[in-house]
């Protein structure tokens, strides 16, 4: 594959390789150091600080411009939450990979950056979603009809400059603090960990830095844009359906009352917000067709030949909507499904009907982290504030855009207000 050449360091990043002992190798790695619960615990600190500062930076948007709107008798502002969602996000797993802090901050250098990180993660998406001509037809490959690897090389050179000057200022860093500075594991990033474990190993080709490089950027594309998504879709939901965001800030005022924030812990009682995530999930899963697998023999399924080295893209979203597996309104948005009549599917791989991070041994490993941070997130917005439409008759634009991820083709702009004592946001 063309991306996995370009931009995926020729097969590094574990979520293109081929299933080996490398794969097995990095995905172990990833797993325990990262995604394991005893680490997410760990990192727990930076989701919650993460989530306040975001509703207290939103308050501060709000407050400055509803004194500019004094004057039109309008307490409610204009915002554009999917910029938000993925300023969050993107602050969220950049500390967890790479101890790096950008959205929210003041300095120009910074945002300019983060603005090119979020650029060219998004182009990746966008590539990863393409059908090369090259791929299928590799005689063809050098034609490069459309231009698209001479562009994703450029994209990769981007990435890739971004991420050496990372693991340049870790290791530059460990230099000047010696290593026992690092010894406490809670407290390091991906990168500083994998540069413990890896140091100058040669893993099936591949020198520690370029693994390093190749698994960190896997972290950071799976981590941020595709939970930026689910939250996008989410709120475009329920602003397309007022009785279920009534219901939804309803439960938020019950269990958690309108004195403080929503904390981690109070997740499990928010039952209504869990199945508004897994009916988001199903409805507009972040990537609606799943990476490509690969067979490695040939074998036969349902009396279908299927020869070694076929490619195989599972549509998910047609199973997930499948009126066989959902006869009750299939394509509605109904969470109240995932407390009746599905309230034993969950999206973890096991239900073959829902399966949003795919299943099996190439599932996603950061699906207890995705679904933790949208959750969290979600519950956090809708406490903290009002959200509404731009016109109470005009439904939210649902136009979906092309690509690997399910993003939003248009803007969500939305009207906001706070819901809580003004004492909670400062």
């Amino acid at each position: 594959m063309a991306l996995a050449n370009h931009m995926g360091y020729n097969y590094a990043m574990f979520a293109l390789a081929l299933t080996g002992p490398y794969w097995r190798e990095i995905r172990k790695i990833t797993t325990l150091e990262l995604l394991s619960n005893r680490r997410l615990e760990l990192l727990k600190h930076i989701r919650v600080s993460e989530v306040s500062t975001f509703l207290k930076e939103m308050y501060k948007t709000w407050s400055s411009r509803a004194n500019v709107n004094k004057g039109l008798n309008s307490d409610q502002v204009l915002v554009e939450l999917n910029q938000w969602f993925g300023d969050l996000t993107l602050n969220m797993i950049l500390r967890m990979v790479a101890g790096k802090r950008y959205s929210f901050a003041t300095d120009e250098e910074e945002k300019k950056e983060a603005r090119s990180v979020q650029k060219a993660l998004r182009e990746f998406f966008n590539f990863m979603g393409m059908l090369l001509v090259g791929d299928v037809i590799p005689h063809l490959r050098w034609l490069d009809l459309g231009g698209h690897e001479k562009a994703m090389k450029k994209s990769g050179k981007e990435l890739d400059a971004i991420l050496e000057n990372w693991v340049e200022e870790h290791k530059q860093k460990r230099a000047l603090e010696g290593d026992a500075a690092h010894n406490c594991k809670g407290e390091q990033d991906f990168i500083d960990t994998m540069i413990s474990i890896l140091k100058d190993a040669d893993v099936s080709g591949f020198d520690a830095d370029t693994i390093n490089k190749a698994t960190s950027l896997n972290m950071i594309a799976g981590g941020s844009d595709t939970t930026m998504v689910t939250l996008t879709w989410a709120i475009a939901l329920l602003l397309n359906n007022h009785e279920k965001l009534k219901r939804a800030q309803d439960e938020l005022d019950t269990e958690i009352g309108r004195e403080r924030f929503v904390s981690e812990s109070d997740m499990s009682k928010l039952v209504y917000i869990q199945a508004i995530v897994k009916e988001t999930l199903r409805l507009y899963p972040a990537a609606p067709l799943s990476a490509p697998h690969e067979f490695d023999k040939d074998c036969t399924i349902g009396g279908y030949y299927v020869p070694k080295g076929t490619r195989l893209i599972t549509n998910l979203w047609k199973i997930q909507t499948d009126p066989k597996m959902w006869p009750d309104d299939p394509l509605g948005f109904k969470p109240e499904r995932f407390l009746t009549t599905h309230k034993d599917v969950d999206v973890r791989g096991q239900h073959f009907e829902l399966i949003p991070f795919g299943s099996g041994r190439r599932a996603c490993p950061g699906l207890s982290f995705g679904i933790q941070m949208v959750q969290f997130t979600l519950a956090s917005f809708l406490h903290a504030f009002q959200v509404s439409t731009l016109s109470d008759n005009a439904p939210i634009d649902m136009t979906e855009s092309f690509g690997l991820t399910n993003v939003k083709a248009t803007p969500l702009a939305v009207l906001i207000k706070p819901r809580l004592s003004y004492k909670l946001y400062r």
